[in-house]
Order: structure tokens, then sequence, then C-alpha cells
């Protein structure tokens, strides 16, 4: 229930730091890096079975990498004129 709740919190991106990620800003690539996060790890969290059966989960780094690289060339390819 707390996933859910916690869901409802988080708004959308302000199209400004959209904007300024697409022209290639650093600084705004990171925030909707960030925005993104807990998404992205979600996606890239892997389970793992230990010899006596026992379940662990853990973040798939590479995975994890790979959809931020995918997320960030997006991003550039993006074309404001048109979203606008």
């Amino acid at each position: 229930m707390n996933r859910l709740i916690s869901r409802k919190n988080v708004g959308l991106l302000p199209f400004h730091i959209i904007e300024t990620a697409a022209s290639g800003n650093v600084d705004a690539i990171n925030k909707v890096l960030k925005h993104y996060e807990g998404y992205i790890i979600v996606l890239s969290t892997r389970r793992l079975f230990d010899e006596d059966g026992n379940t662990h989960y853990f973040v798939d780094e590479e995975m994890r990498r790979t959809l931020e690289t995918k997320l960030i060339t997006k991003i550039l390819q993006f074309d404001v004129n048109r979203a606008a």
C-alpha cells in the first residue's frame, strides 16, 4: 500500500526541465534521470536463488546503466517543437 501512496506524490516533470534536457543541459538531464531513478531500479531488479533455495534480490547494474543510456538517448532525440 505504501508504494501506491508514494506514487501519487510523484508529479510530472516540468516542461522547462524536459526542454532544457533536450537541448543537452547536463543538470537537466540529471534531474530527468533522478525523476525516473526508482522506476529504472525496479526494472533492473533481478531475483536470485542461493543453494538453500532462499530468494535474494539485486540491482543488475549493467541493466540499470543500459536503461539510463537509453533514456538519455531519447531525451536528446526529443523534439521539443513537436511536443509543444
